[in-house]
């Protein structure tokens, strides 16, 4: 019953698809890019392997400086093509389309340009002479962050916020460790490419990613491994095994009466085990299914839990978050959302890391319910993001997003960072942000489980994934002080620009792989022939190993059977990926659109008092 109930749902709301930011998006939008990708695609091959041009690029790419050996796919086409495609089909007036591609293909020829100009000049002076591969590997990089930071200026965007919220502390820190890591995974990566083992000799004859060597190849899991194992050894040192203050858990709510008995069943388990107070507030917003009279019933069958039900009566989850904040007298806030269920340790175990003053935020690590068709390809997805690569950003205190299906915060952190917006994506990272750039340290702590819905049909797959997906530019424009501005953060200055650069990158990997999958069968340049081992190593083989060495890290080795299904889901979320950007809304001006800003909770006056 429960999960007829839960299909049945509606689980769209005024926060899927900010009408200012958003268009609706067809669902022949994407089919339609990827036939006019492959169109241009084919042709753009076909016209620089005939002559004259095969003179000119014997490679079949448009690179001018002098390189060594030969590449597997030339990505600088691959990228024009992309950007074809992208402006035809983008929701915007043909005069927009036109600024765009001219826009983002100017940006992307002078950057190459330069890049070929430094490779000239340097071979001139010195005889130094880059690797193909190392030219396309680059050039695939400058054209996944031109598209997203182009994208984040045109498109229609939150403004940027009105004040940025900054400390220095921990920041030259976590500088002095990223340099400290980037250089051994680098002495590790290359004294392994030295090695003369098989299995080198392996990955270097299937060309992995396109032509790397073993050693760039291993950089990323070399560099997230020593990260990892010194986020674990830090958090083990930080972390008290008993601090139980008293929290308050808020806990927005939008016709949740199906699944709302069930979250506080959880969480009346977890203050069962937890030594302090537990007042919890449901935020009734705007529900019509019965969900406030529901959760009082439930309250008074649950006597570890001090609750009530607060009426707000403004659609939005902001307005309902900011409410419960208002609302909020306890030191330690705790958010979660109506269709989590936490674990039994979960309060407890996540609280005890406040008892340093330095700490803003924590999160732990979402756990599929077991019962859906995409449940296994999730669970291996948050293993690898919560329970792995959040660990390592953890150690350099660079963690940029708390989901809000479950995160805890310091009270007055939220209220000293503007409180959550609205009329945005992501509102959520958007906190966690702006917490961790005032100073406060971010832990991500996988031992912290609960269990969160996960989309049970296509539909609402896709509704959530667009909407998550989206958020990367609206937590970007809305922080673009970061970004762009003066503050040495790491956070604005090296994950900001890499997330904006991912986005870019799994935007364009379904057309990657066509693209692959053209140049395999069509033979365009015989000179450098791409082998499918190529395109599967990039497709399947670094996704699918990274996932199941989180799984093994977290100790959860049945999640490996869920790997055949995690490949798949990644080449979906990357479908899903490029929609998201496809449904980001162009106004005439390309201006940005202010999110809502609601004044600091702390203006509220009528607090719940805590329980001693």
């Amino acid at each position: 019953m429960l999960q007829r109930a839960s299909r049945d749902h509606d689980y769209w709301s005024v926060d899927s698809a900010p009408a200012k930011l958003t268009r609706p998006l067809s669902v022949w939008a994407a089919p339609s890019l990827l036939l006019i990708f492959t169109a241009m695609a084919a042709t753009l091959l076909a016209v620089v392997s005939a002559e004259p041009f095969a003179t000119f690029f014997p490679n079949g790419d448009v690179v001018f400086s002098p390189y060594l050996g030969t590449h597997s796919i030339p990505l600088r086409i691959f990228i024009v093509s992309f950007i074809v495609a992208f402006s035809a089909v983008v929701g915007a007036r043909a005069p927009q389309r036109l600024r765009f591609f001219l826009e983002v293909t100017l940006y992307y020829i002078v950057v190459c340009a330069a890049f070929d100009l430094i490779n000239i000049a340097a071979y001139r002076l010195t005889g130094f002479v880059y690797s193909i591969h190392v030219v396309e590997i680059l050039s695939g990089l400058f054209g996944f962050y031109i598209f997203s930071i182009r994208l984040l200026d045109q498109g229609t965007m939150p403004r940027r916020a009105p004040f940025a919220p900054f400390s220095a502390r921990f920041k030259a820190t976590s500088f002095v460790m990223i340099v400290l890591a980037v250089g051994a995974a680098i002495a590790v990566s290359l004294w392994i490419d030295t090695l003369d083992l098989p299995l080198v000799g392996d990955l270097r004859s299937v060309a992995l990613l396109g032509g790397t060597g073993p050693g760039v190849f291993l950089f990323l899991p070399v560099l997230f491994f020593l990260l990892y194992v010194l986020g674990t050894i830090r958090a083990l040192i930080r972390r008290r095994p008993k601090y139980c203050p008293p929290v308050t858990v808020i806990i927005p709510a939008h016709n949740e009466a199906h699944i709302l008995p069930h979250t506080l069943a959880a969480l009346e388990k977890a203050a069962a085990q937890y030594d302090g107070a537990v007042h919890v507030l449901v935020l009734d917003n705007c529900s019509t299914d019965g969900t406030a009279q529901m959760a009082a019933r439930t309250f008074a069958e649950m006597p570890h839990l001090h609750g009530r039900v607060v009426d707000v009566p403004v659609p939005g989850k902001s307005n309902a978050l900011n409410a419960g904040i208002g609302l909020t007298a306890t030191e330690i806030v705790i958010r979660i959302d109506a269709d989590t269920q936490v674990s039994p340790a979960a309060v407890w175990r996540a609280v005890r890391h406040f008892w340093r003053g330095d700490v803003g935020v924590v999160g732990g690590l979402p756990i599929a319910p077991g019962t859906g068709k995409f449940d296994r390809a999730r669970n291996l997805e948050t293993l690898l993001k919560h329970g792995y690569y959040q660990v390592a950003h953890g150690a350099v205190d660079a963690i940029v997003g708390v989901p809000g299906m479950f995160a805890v915060y310091r009270t007055e952190a939220v209220r000293d960072a503007g409180g959550f917006t609205g009329g945005m994506n992501g509102e959520d990272t958007d906190m966690s942000l702006r917490i961790g750039e005032m100073g406060f340290r971010i832990v991500g702590d996988p031992t912290v489980t609960y269990v969160s819905e996960v989309p049970a049909s296509w539909k609402h797959l896709r509704e959530q994934r667009m909407r998550w997906f989206r958020s990367v530019y609206h937590v970007s424009s809305r922080n673009r002080d970061y970004l762009d501005g003066w503050m040495p953060s790491v956070r604005g200055k090296i994950i900001l620009p890499f997330m904006l650069l991912n986005s870019g990158r799994r935007a364009m990997t379904v057309p990657l792989v066509i693209f692959g999958v053209l140049y395999y069968f069509t033979g365009f340049n015989p000179l450098s022939p791409l082998t499918i081992q190529a395109v599967v190593a990039v497709v399947l083989g670094a996704p699918a190993l990274m996932a199941a060495f989180a799984a093994l890290a977290n100790g959860r080795i049945g999640a490996l059977i869920g790997l055949p299904e995690y490949v798949v889901f990644r080449l979906v979320r990357s479908y899903l990926t490029l929609e998201s950007v496809l449904s980001i809304a162009f106004s005439q001006t390309a201006s940005h659109e202010g999110a809502l800003l609601l004044p600091p909770p702390s203006a509220t006056q009528d607090k719940m008092q805590p329980t001693s």
